[in-house]
């Protein structure tokens, strides 16, 4: 049977892209067709530009579970290598969405780009109207997709500048849910259990994915109990202390217990301060019993 798909890498799963997908499905519906998203096992920067792969916003693991809770009938990952990046709209649709995945209908924004031209010096992406004219050689359908309309301009580049600024509640709002980060607990210095605030260190999960600016955030933490626990972690050097290497320590609120090895995932909800040089230990405890009452009214007001 034929199916309806949409082409991209999908980072972040944001609300754009949720946009579009609803809109395969929609497709898929009145075909009475599966849907299906094609996407990439790589960032298509490690090919194009390798010194440039700009740091991911979900995982592979990550990108799946959220594709696959939009309802989408299947998904499939397609190696990005040299050869796919040299292979021209027309190969691409021909060898790729027909043949492999037999796709009846393509739903595609008219700025979206792939493919290469098959041939010349002056080689450029293909567009929407080339796409169609292929299309209707193959017989498949290039349907236009529809903007999003929101009041905020929404994609992953967009979503990382936000939050490599920190601004981890304007990320949300495109994102359409919390930006999330995972670690692994590993021992640390016991810095925060002498100011009266034990934290957990934790190690990137994957090093590929997007770390927030520096500073003390409002999170919720999954991985340890079946709700989330709601927390506030330190992105910095610890300049009061030591001024060390850069870490990051969490210290969920009203909790103890020995975590060590657990792997723990971050829900950025807001930044509450950027990183700051107390005069003294004594000066960073007090700010730090500001920090814990903040968070709590954060977290409250989130949760309402």
């Amino acid at each position: 049977m034929p199916s309806v798909v949409a082409i991209g890498f999908f980072d972040g799963v944001h609300l754009g892209h949720r946009h579009l997908i609803a809109q395969v499905q929609e497709e898929a519906r009145r075909r009475g067709w599966p849907s299906r998203l094609i996407t990439f096992d790589r960032h298509p920067r490690t090919v194009f530009a390798p010194d440039f792969v700009p740091p991911l916003l979900t995982t592979r693991e990550e990108k799946t579970r959220l594709l696959l809770s939009t309802g989408v009938d299947d998904i499939h990952f397609l190696p990005f290598n040299r050869d796919l990046a040299a292979m021209s709209a027309h190969d691409f649709m021909q060898s790729i969405l027909l043949t492999q995945m037999d796709a009846g209908a393509l739903v595609i924004g008219y700025d979206h780009h792939f493919g290469r031209r098959a041939s010349g010096s002056g080689a450029k992406e293909e567009g929407f109207d080339d796409y169609v004219r292929y299309g209707n050689e193959l017989g498949i359908d290039v349907v236009a997709a529809t903007e999003l309309d929101y009041p905020l301009h929404v994609s992953s580049s967009a979503i990382r500048r936000s939050i490599l600024a920190g601004d981890v509640s304007n990320a949300s709002l495109l994102l359409g849910r919390p930006y999330s980060w995972s670690g692994r607990v590993v021992h640390g210095h016991a810095i925060g259990r002498q100011l009266g605030f034990p934290t957990a260190n934790l190690e990137s999960a994957d090093p590929s994915k997007l770390i927030p600016a520096r500073g003390v955030y409002a999170v919720r933490v999954d991985g340890i109990s079946p709700s989330p626990l709601p927390a506030m972690v330190n992105i910095g050097t610890r300049p009061t202390i030591d001024a060390g290497e850069m870490s990051i320590e969490v210290n969920i609120l009203d909790f103890s217990g020995d975590i060590y090895g657990q792997t723990l995932t971050l829900h950025f909800i807001s930044r509450l301060r950027t990183e700051t040089q107390f005069p003294n230990p004594e000066a960073l405890a007090h700010q730090l019993e500001l920090d814990a009452a903040q968070t709590r009214a954060i977290l409250a007001k989130a949760s309402s």
